[in-house]
């Protein structure tokens, strides 16, 4: 549309003259755009990876003292119950016993016991500018009885 109302002005001023020579130049103008183009890559890195297994660690045992105090709780009970030695001698075995069952079991855990290396890789996205020159705008530039005229336009 602009460049048919930019025809059209030309014509007007060169109409009352056209034994006259008209110079019409036309100028192009551009301007650089910058794109940012994505693209993807791969990084891969060397990780230590652990290694797991199980250990048993060692329980700790009763002590004398766990032991005796046992043998006299159930020494005592054990006569205070049937009356008698035979039942006391009875409840001082199952206390010690009982002291002795309760001490501290050995137990199992899970612990690293060392590491391998393994390569991971992942893919990230990084950005490439390119700078294109693109059209922007054009200029004409015509000379009639003397008198220089311009108008902008796009094509």
């Amino acid at each position: 549309m602009k460049t048919l109302i930019t025809a059209a002005t030309i014509v007007a001023f060169a109409a009352p003259v056209a034994a006259e020579k008209i110079n019409a130049d036309v100028e192009d103008f551009y301007t650089t755009v910058v794109e940012r183009t994505p693209y993807t890559k791969q990084v891969c890195q060397q990780v230590q990876v652990p290694i797991y297994g199980t250990v048993t660690r060692p329980g700790s045992g009763a002590s004398g003292g766990d032991i005796l105090g046992g043998m006299i709780l159930g020494g005592l009970l054990g006569k205070g119950v049937t009356n008698k030695d035979n039942g006391a001698a009875a409840g001082a075995v199952l206390g010690g016993i009982i002291a002795a069952d309760k001490a501290k079991k050995p137990k199992t855990e899970t612990v690293i016991t060392g590491y391998n290396y393994e390569k991971q890789c992942e893919d990230i996205t990084e950005y490439r500018d390119v700078n294109k020159k693109v059209y922007d705008y054009s200029v004409i530039t015509w000379t009639v009885n003397g008198i220089t005229y311009q108008t902008a336009f796009t094509k």
